[in-house]
Formats: C-alpha cells, structure tokens, sequence
C-alpha cells in the first residue's frame, strides 16, 4: 500500500510540473489515467485487509435499502439515527464517540431502511485521517448518503464533498455515457458523433492504461477526459446525496437564504424528523406493491418494497427463484392497471399501490 502511495505522489508531482496545453493534452490524460488505475488498486488491497492498517467495516445490508449517516465529529448523528430507529448509539458532547458502525432499522410506510451511524469525518479522511477510509469504504455500499452538519460548521458540506471526490465517490452525478466493446484483435478505435473538445486519439492512451487495447470506445455523449477516466476506473461509484442541518431549530435568521437544498432538523427536539423521512424515502426511489394470493381480493396484508423501474420480474424473483421459473404472467388491481385484474407481461413496470397475482 505505502508503495502505491508512493507512485500515486510521483504521478502528482510531474503533472504540477507540466505545462497544460494541446501538446500535452494526451500526456496528462496518461497520467492521470495511470493515477486512477494505481488508485483502483489501492482500493482493491484495503478491501481484502491487505493495508489497511485497523481493519474496515463490514456491515452486512439488510432491509430494502441502506443510508449512511455522514457528518463532523459531535454533529448529532447519534441522536438522529437513536430517534429514527432502534439503534443504540452511545451519544455525549465530545468528539468521535462512535468509533465504530452502528446499524439501526427505520421502519417507515411499509418498508425496512437500514440506517448506519460511521465514525465523524474529518478533512483528510480520503487518505486515512479519523479512520477516514474505513468510513468511506461503507459509504461506498449505501444506496442513499445522509450528509449532516450543524449551523456552526456549514462549510463541512464542501470539504467533505471534496474528500468523497478524492476517494472516487460522485455525488448527485450521473455516470458519462461511454460503451466499451472489447475484442482480442484488431487495435483500438474512438468513436463519437459529437465533437468532444480534446483529439480523440488522446483518449486511447487512456484506454491503454487500463488494459483496453482492442475494441472500440464509444463516447456516446460529450464528456471530459476526467468523466472518460472515471467511466474505466473500477473504484468510481455514483451516489445520491441529501444534506441536512441538525441543531436548526432556534437559529432564526442565520440559517435564513441558505435555499432549499437543506433540509432543516433538530435531532433532540424532534423538529423536521417527519419530513425527512419523506425525503429519504422519495430519494431512495422505494415502491410498494401488494402481493395478493389466489381467490383472495386485493388488501395490502404482503407489501413488498421494489425501487421505481424495477419490474414484475423483479417482484417475482424476491419470492424466490424457483417461483419466478413457474409464473411468466400476473393480474394487476390499481395503479398501473386500466381495469381490475388485468392480465400483464412480467416485464410490466411496478407502481405505488399496485396489486399483484401471478398466474
């Protein structure tokens, strides 16, 4: 690991000495191409303990799906996550009392969401400081990242922005629309049918450094030589994000023009708790359908959660796999069905308050 680390500053060194021009376009993108590479692997050993130092977290997902509780040291995330669910999080007003994942179960509408407390984070974090690492690797998993802070430490939602930006965690992003199509022979084409602001050749030295050297690569939208980078890189992942400001409750006027992208709680008073969880539940994308058993009317006895573009299939396939082999058509009551028991393919979407027999 100290040897990658290593590389990794050797990298960094020669791009602060080079020159950013045409001519030396491909050159950066080869390096930093040859950094993200150092850093998948870098990410690789930590998960299998190979350097990590103190051991990371594993947490075992559970429920329908699983939030991350991101935050400052003493930024009332213990607090938080005891109210919303049946953790047990110690809580006192010093710095780092969690030192290590505690999971909770919030149970809201009809489903289970799996909310885990990390350690507080700290700048520094994506090269290890507070146990930064370990954090970031179970923020890593999350379906969904609850960043909070209080209104004394209000530029912690940019730093730690850019500490999960170094450990390769995009936020609120999507993934660039770049298709690779390997083959064994034949070399390496760039293919894009809008003009990208950089030679395409450039883009093959890229490729180069992680291995693709035969195919194609698609560029099927504009994007950066970043975006392309990240598009090869293993360690990349894309995560939705809400942020949150505990402790706002009796600040008044400071938190005044700070705009509807944060959303305003008090943990111990209970203030805002409500319509978080209506946030997060509509962040986290859930569905609920109602599976309803033969000769039986439709009620909501057997909710099952799905997320919005999953499928009958889908639904199917959470009962088990063998069910799925034995049904290839349902009946379909509410939402989504023009009239009661409607015959649908499985590949019908699902939707809020759907009922559902297969047949």
């Amino acid at each position: 690991m100290a040897d990658i680390a290593a590389q990794i500053e050797e990298i960094e060194a020669v791009l602060r000495k080079t020159p950013h021009h045409k001519a030396t376009n491909g050159f950066i993108g080869a390096m930093r191409a040859k950094m993200a590479r150092l850093k998948d692997k870098e990410v690789e050993t930590a998960t299998k303990g190979g350097g990590s130092g103190g051991g990371g977290y594993a947490v075992k997902k559970q429920g329908d799906a699983t939030i991350v509780l991101i935050g400052p040291p003493s930024a009332g995330k213990s607090t938080l996550i005891n109210l919303l669910t049946n953790a047990k999080s110690k809580i006192a007003a010093y710095a780092f009392t969690t030192v290590s994942v505690i999971p909770g179960m919030l149970k809201y509408r009809d489903g289970y969401i799996q909310i885990l407390d990390v350690p507080g984070l700290i700048e520094g974090a994506s090269i290890g400081k507070g146990r930064g690492k370990e954090v970031l690797s179970v923020a890593r998993g999350a379906d969904l990242l609850v960043i909070m802070t209080d209104p004394e430490r209000l530029n912690f939602f940019d730093n730690i922005l850019i500490e999960l930006e170094k450990a390769g965690i995009r936020i609120n992003k999507k993934a660039p629309d770049v298709r690779v199509e390997k083959e064994l022979t034949g070399g390496l084409s760039i293919v894009s049918n809008i003009k990208q602001d950089y030679d395409l050749n450039d883009v093959k030295g890229i490729a180069s450094e992680f291995g693709i050297k035969n195919g194609k690569v698609i560029l099927k939208e504009k994007v950066t030589i970043d975006q392309i980078i990240d598009s090869f890189s293993q360690r990349i992942v894309y995560k939705n994000a809400i942020f949150v400001i505990n402790k706002s409750d009796d600040l008044g006027d400071r938190l005044q023009g700070i705009g509807d992208r944060y959303i305003k709680i008090s943990a111990t008073k209970g203030y805002g708790i409500n319509e978080l969880k209506e946030i997060i539940w509509k962040e986290l994308k859930l569905v609920t359908v109602y599976l309803v058993e033969k000769n039986d009317k439709p009620n909501t006895d057997n909710p099952v959660i799905r997320q919005e573009n999953d499928t009958l299939v889908d639904v199917a396939r959470s009962i088990g796999s063998e069910f799925l082999k034995s049904t290839n058509l349902a009946k379909i009551w509410g939402n989504g069905a023009k009239f009661d028991g409607q015959e649908m393919p499985l590949t019908t979407k699902v939707q809020t308050g759907m009922f559902v027999r297969f047949v």
